[in-house]
């Protein structure tokens, strides 16, 4: 099943609710918000929906974030894909195939 609307879609995979909140109150009058608090549910959501870019956190519980990441481009889903993380990025990150990188925590505009 595939959404079909005006604004972009965003998934937020995020498994801190009030990080998350903030993410949602930050982007929803421009974007049409999901969220996921796993990485497996995040994955069945990019199955469920058209999303444009995907907001991922790295430490999740269950898959990681980069589990995640790798299997969005195995599958092929056609979405930009911005980490969020606590951990700045250091060499290990250079290949991993994200579109950005955001420290934690972002600022509105950063987001």
């Amino acid at each position: 099943m595939t959404q079909s609307c005006a604004q972009p879609v965003v998934l937020v995979v995020e498994d801190e609710t009030d990080i998350a909140d903030s993410y949602e109150l930050w982007l929803n009058n421009a974007y049409e918000v999901y969220r996921a608090e796993t990485g497996e549910v995040a994955l069945s959501r990019l199955d469920d929906l058209a999303v444009d870019v995907v907001l991922l956190d790295r430490m999740l519980p269950g898959i990681s974030g980069d589990e995640v990441l790798d299997e969005i481009r195995k599958q092929g889903y056609r979405c930009r894909v911005a980490m969020v993380s606590a951990v700045q990025p250091g060499i290990d990150v250079v290949e991993m195939g994200f579109d950005g990188y955001i420290t934690k925590p972002p600022d509105k505009e950063e987001l």
